[in-house]
C-alpha cells in the first residue's frame, strides 16, 4: 500500500507555568483564540456552542501561517476530559482528528497536541510532494507562536489575579 503523501501526522508539546483549568479555559474560549494567537487564527464563527467545557461545539475558522495560503476548516469537539483535555474532528481543508493532553506537573502543565489530518487544499495537495518540508516547518512555526500567544495570556491572568497587571 502507499503512502498517502496528503496525510500529516504533528505531535506539538508545550510547557507552562500554571494549571490544567488555566490551559483548557483558555482553549475552551474559542472566540478569544485570535487575541492571543493573532498571527495564525484569522477568523472563528462558532456555529453551536456545545455544552459544558465546549463538548459538540462546532466552530469554522480560517488559519494561516507564513505559507502563502489560508486554510478554511471546520471542527467539532468530540471529547472532553476537563480539564485534561479534548478532542476534535477537522473537516474542510484539512479533514482528520486533532487532541489536546493537558497533565499537571507540580506548578507546571504539560500541554500536548497530536494532529492527525489529510490535506485537501489545492495548494498542498498540488506541491506535497516536493514541498511536505516546508509544509511540516509551516506547521510547527504557528504551532511556536501559539506557545508564545498562550504563555502571555496565562502571565496575564496571573498579573490579574495578584493585581499586578
Amino acid at each position: 500500500m502507499s503512502e498517502d503523501r496528503n496525510a500529516y501526522h504533528f505531535t506539538t508539546r508545550w510547557r507552562f507555568e500554571g494549571t490544567c483549568e488555566e490551559v483548557s479555559q483558555l482553549l475552551e474560549d474559542t472566540e478569544r483564540i485570535p487575541q492571543w494567537w493573532p498571527s495564525v487564527y484569522h477568523r472563528v464563527n462558532v456555529i453551536r456552542q456545545g455544552g459544558e467545557h465546549s463538548l459538540g461545539k462546532i466552530v469554522d475558522v480560517e488559519t494561516k501561517g507564513p505559507l502563502p495560503y489560508t486554510l478554511r476548516w471546520r471542527y467539532e469537539v468530540t471529547e472532553v476530559h476537563y480539564p485534561n483535555g479534548s478532542s476534535l474532528v477537522a473537516q474542510g481543508d484539512l479533514d482528520g482528528e486533532g487532541r489536546w493532553q493537558i497533565d499537571q506537573d507540580g506548578k507546571y502543565v504539560d500541554v500536548r497536541y497530536d494532529w492527525n489530518v489529510r490535506a485537501n487544499h489545492p495548494f498542498i495537495r498540488r506541491f506535497g510532494w516536493l514541498m511536505r518540508p516546508l509544509f511540516a516547518a509551516n506547521h510547527n512555526f504557528t504551532m511556536r507562536d501559539g506557545e508564545r500567544g498562550m504563555r502571555a495570556e496565562l502571565e496575564k491572568m496571573h498579573d490579574a489575579r495578584e493585581g499586578t497587571a
